[in-house]
């Protein structure tokens, strides 16, 4: 008769855990980054925000669209959870 082994469970259960955080995190990623797109477009961009503007036209220029590109290309993650359901 064999016993499992319990370092070969903990680490299936890590790797369990770890997908599981890696769900969430993907999850996180879109709304983050959409309030991110709403602050700096409120509150200003400050000093970084001319600098990745520079040489662009102003209405692709900046760290909002940037945010809000982030954002779309995060936003998998909840499709897929929209989608499961």
């Amino acid at each position: 008769m064999t016993a499992s082994c319990p370092v070969a469970a903990a680490g299936r259960d890590g790797i369990v855990a770890a997908r599981h955080l890696a769900s969430w995190l993907g999850l996180a990623a879109t709304p983050t980054f959409a309030i991110m797109a709403l602050l700096t477009a409120v509150l200003g961009g400050g000093p970084a925000d001319v600098l990745c503007s520079a040489g662009q036209g102003p209405v692709l220029g900046g760290m909002v669209p940037m945010y809000l590109l982030m954002s779309a290309f995060h936003a998998s993650a909840w499709l897929r959870l929209i989608a499961e359901r």
